[in-house]
């Protein structure tokens, strides 16, 4: 380990690849509220923070444990899951007033058209303006999961369908 009086200890969220500091002064910048997406191995959470100089507020959230109990039978973290939790996170932001959020990924590895994505084009398609190129989101055949299973593209379209109902 570095010592000596030039040597600076890095922000523990920083040492532990949790936080990109200057990504995050950047949004926090913006003056716009957040949508967080973060996933797991297993599940997908999305939420809509708006910074205080007290901490950052959680306006609306969703995830796909929500999904689970509503009835979804299938992966939680597939790309049709993202893109329902983040239709729903979208129609709950709605309620809430959000009509704009900047897209927030954290520290973890965008794919075009992969999960984070997906999650993207929820909100979108859920009445938000995420600003987002065309070109990253996933094409509709992946979004009803036809790469995954034949059922799963009537599933999706019912799960919208009560999620639209609530």
């Amino acid at each position: 380990m570095a010592t000596g009086p030039r040597y600076k200890v890095a922000f523990r969220r920083r040492r532990e690849s949790r936080t990109d500091y200057y990504v995050r002064r950047r949004l926090l910048s913006s003056h716009e509220i957040r949508a967080v997406v973060r996933r797991s191995n297993r599940n997908i959470t999305v939420q809509f923070v708006d910074f205080t100089m007290e901490g950052d507020k959680i306006v609306a959230a969703a995830d796909t444990r929500a999904l689970a109990k509503a009835g979804w039978g299938h992966s939680c973290s597939s790309v049709p899951a993202g893109y329902l939790v983040g239709y729903a996170a979208g129609l709950k932001a709605k309620k809430v007033g959000i009509e704009r959020a900047v897209l927030d990924l954290g520290m973890q590895n965008p794919q075009y058209g992969g999960v984070l994505f997906a999650v993207a084009k929820g909100m979108a398609d859920a009445g938000l303006e995420v600003p987002v190129s065309e070109d990253v989101l996933p094409v509709e055949d992946r979004i009803s999961g036809k790469h995954i299973d034949d059922r799963i593209e009537a599933d999706v379209s019912s799960m919208k369908q009560k999620l639209e109902a609530e």
